[in-house]
């Protein structure tokens, strides 16, 4: 059996772009995504704190050490500039594997590391 287990998370950063005519998906500083270990692509949950919306998109990878966080295309109708998220990327793994599995969490100031 294989379960779907929380992987990585980016515990409260601040957006700091909204760009509704992009394509789609969340800018993430490339440090912010190194230490996380999520990867350019990689489907994401985004919860934002400040209004309740949850959603989810994929990763694309920002400027290192530029602490972006954009919301990009539909998805800037439910996070705008200034709004606390947390961004987290889950993975299936087998029931016994999962049990001994540690995700990594960081907690940016500042959207950054």
């Amino acid at each position: 059996m294989y379960i779907e287990v929380l992987k990585s998370k980016i515990h409260r950063v601040t957006v700091t772009e909204a760009d509704l005519d992009y394509i789609g998906s969340i800018t993430i500083d490339e440090a912010l995504l190194e230490a996380s270990g999520i990867i350019e692509n990689e489907k994401v949950e985004i919860y934002n704190i400040t209004n309740g919306e949850r959603f989810a998109t994929y990763a694309i990878r920002g400027e290192r050490g530029s602490g972006v966080i954009g919301i990009n295309g539909a998805a800037a109708h439910k996070a705008k500039v200034g709004d606390l998220l947390i961004i987290a990327a889950y993975a299936q793994m087998d029931f016994e594997e999962a049990k001994q599995w540690h995700p990594t969490v960081i907690f940016p100031k500042n959207n950054k590391i």
